[in-house]
């Protein structure tokens, strides 16, 4: 099928430091019912674990027992089992199905069960991460090799993050960088809360724009805005001071060219179609429709 976008317009920014939280809002309302991973995970309405005893660090077992889809989200992490890892792509996953799902490891110096199920960390992985993950699974995609990321660069980022901030973790864990920054993340999240109605937001650091998310309904975008915006926050922490912020033309002009690019379809994990695109700028983007929905879309800046 066709990929076609929502109409959006683009709202003002709500700022702290240097990173600028745009509010995006689309029109059309979905009718597409899921649960988010959290919560599922939370009511273990679904179960996510190890493939099987042995484990295997790119893929994990998920098994949906309640009545609704779940959706899970390209860069959300989970923790327990023999490593912590995050989503490499967004999927839905059907009622009452077992399904395999793509992951990458965040933790690379752990190899053992902490516990039999996973569990949501509530946090996200920060851009650099997101944008290693993105670039790698595309390729991976591409070349007909399913969604697969490149794994050294993911520790890769995780160990950068580490060292930019000072974070002294045993396992490598990407977690323990957001359990040493708790009460900064914490201080974001109060000055750059929700805004009614919103569907998406765009985020800049000073006037250049780095990311976008969109979602099929407010109530998916309320629920997630805080978990997104932990792990955009490292990124901006790590910059320089400015006086220069983008404005809502910046972001209008990505959603432009957005639409423009050349996306692909390709085979979702679970229920849905998904497609891919690339910019000449680097920019990666990703989208996940079900039914001609747009459940979710994400775009990672090129740097």
């Amino acid at each position: 099928m066709p990929v076609t976008f929502p109409k959006i317009r683009v709202g003002e920014p709500v700022r702290h430091e240097t990173l600028s939280v745009f509010p995006l809002f689309s029109e059309s309302m979905s009718e597409v019912d899921y649960l988010l991973s959290d919560a599922a995970l939370s009511d273990e309405s679904i179960l996510v674990e190890e493939i099987d005893e042995g484990g295997s660090v790119p893929e994990l077992l998920v098994e949906n027992k309640g009545d609704l889809r779940v959706l899970f989200l390209e860069g959300e992490e989970l923790l327990g089992a023999k490593q912590n890892r995050i989503l490499n792509t967004s999927v839905l996953v059907a009622a009452h199905s077992k399904i395999r799902i793509p992951v990458s490891c965040v933790e690379q110096g752990r190899w053992g069960y902490e516990s039999k199920h996973f569990k949501s960390s509530g946090s996200h992985s920060p851009l650099k991460v997101r944008r290693a993950l993105k670039e790698s699974v595309a390729r991976s995609v591409k070349e007909d090799m399913g969604h697969t990321s490149d794994q050294h660069e993911v520790w890769n980022e995780v160990e950068s993050l580490h060292a930019e901030f000072s974070v002294d973790s045993n396992t490598k864990a990407m977690s323990d960088a957001f359990d040493a920054h708790e009460d900064k993340i914490t201080l974001y999240k109060e000055k750059l809360t929700y805004i009614d109605d919103a569907t998406g937001m765009a985020f800049a650091i000073g006037n250049k724009i780095v990311a976008m998310e969109l979602f099929d309904k407010s109530s998916t975008c309320e629920k997630v805005w805080e978990r997104i915006l932990s792990g955009v926050v490292f990124d901006a922490m790590e910059a320089k001071e400015t006086e220069k912020h983008a404005s809502v033309k910046d972001v209008e002009k990505l959603i432009k060219a957005t639409d423009k690019m050349k996306w692909k379809q390709s085979e979702a994990v679970g229920e849905g179609d998904e497609f891919r695109a690339e910019s000449k700028k680097g920019n990666h983007a990703s989208a996940l429709a079900y039914e001609e929905t747009i459940v979710h879309e994400s775009v990672v800046a090129g740097v």
